[in-house]
């Protein structure tokens, strides 16, 4: 049976966390004399004078309502950056314990990983982007406390194998962290539908992406209450604004437009598929289930930096493992893509 305690670094099992004002007193009316506060009001016309909900109970139930998530497995953070590195400081003794990661992914685990003195193990995709789930089991020691899966791929854009996802969560008796950035456009149900099969699974997802709201930073994290418990215990007491809970919440009403620009992204992205397949100068352009493409040029890196000349900007991916010569390049609107066209077909 698995439980997240056994994986937890002995030092936090008796950390007793920060309580903030709002943890100690929960309701929302009274004469507010608890939290140090400015009590005249906000130099803005909003009054953000007093601090956000610790936990974003509000914000978390309107979620949950969407996502068909209890609001109890849902974590929010700083962007989905702040439970990888949460992920990392709950479970991983620096210099003792690793992870599993596969590239080409999203170079962000790595990076974490190093931010906590943790041995980042690599296990390369296979070389149609699959997992080698096989590989995987083989480099699980007894210090592997996490493997990351980022299905649709960044940056191959691909979904790997659903299959070898779940033989990779019950074989493991550590934490597996799906990363579904780009779950929006992609034609399959997200891995939250498993939660309750899976208690070592982490669901990460963004409103980055398909919700349009990157410069906001809110990611989350599904999980069981158990992993849930863990994570709260270890992040910072406020760490989304007053002014991202209430932005997002409100944005939450309108999955309708939502849905408009996903399905518009859509039919950009068939479109662009041929045109981009279509000119001599791309060898290949590879599957996608995201909102981008990765795609084979000659010589990648001279052409990024000739496309920057013409102020259209790209990803140069030539030194990624697995991606020799790619490029990776966002759906953008039809005008953005006609620019891009024009452009490549000038080189």
């Amino acid at each position: 049976m698995f439980n997240p305690q056994d994986l937890l670094r002995p030092h936090l099992k008796a950390l007793v966390p920060y309580s903030s004002a709002r943890d100690d007193y929960k309701g929302s009316e009274g004469v507010f004399l608890d939290a140090n506060e400015n009590p005249i009001g906000s130099i803005t016309e909003a009054d953000w004078n007093r601090y956000p909900d610790p936990y974003q109970k509000a914000l978390k139930e309107k979620i949950g309502e969407i996502k068909a998530v209890d609001s109890s497995q849902i974590f929010l953070g700083n962007g989905s950056d702040e439970p990888i590195d949460l992920l990392f400081r709950a479970f991983c003794e620096p210099g003792v314990d690793n992870v599993i990661i596969n590239p080409p992914t999203y170079g962000m685990y790595k990076v974490s990983a190093n931010i906590n003195g943790v041995e980042a193990k690599e296990v390369l995709l296979t070389p149609d982007y699959d997992l080698d789930e096989d590989e995987i089991l083989e480099a699980v020691n007894d210090h592997t406390k996490m493997i990351f899966i980022c299905s649709p791929n960044n940056p191959t854009g691909n979904d790997v194998s659903l299959e070898k996802i779940e033989q990779v969560l019950t074989s493991f008796s550590g934490i597996v962290v799906v990363d579904e950035a780009y779950i929006d456009f992609a034609d399959r149900p997200s891995f939250t539908t498993k939660l309750d099969q899976f208690p070592n699974l982490v669901v990460l997802q963004t409103f980055s992406k398909a919700w349009g709201l990157a410069a906001l930073r809110l990611g989350m994290a599904f999980c069981s209450n158990e992993l849930l418990a863990i994570l709260n215990k270890i992040k910072a007491p406020y760490n989304l604004s007053g002014l991202t809970q209430q932005t997002v919440l409100e944005a939450l009403s309108q999955t309708e437009k939502k849905d408009s620009m996903v399905k518009t992204i859509l039919e950009n992205r068939e479109a662009l598929k041929e045109r981009l397949s279509a000119l001599e100068l791309v060898q290949r352009v590879y599957p996608t289930d995201a909102n981008f493409f990765l795609v084979t040029i000659p010589n990648a890196r001279q052409v990024y930096e000739e496309m920057i000349d013409k102020k259209v900007i790209l990803r140069d991916r030539s030194k990624v493992a697995l991606c020799e010569d790619g490029i990776r390049i966002t759906v953008g609107t039809k005008d953005e893509n006609d620019a891009l066209i024009a452009a490549l077909k000038e080189l």
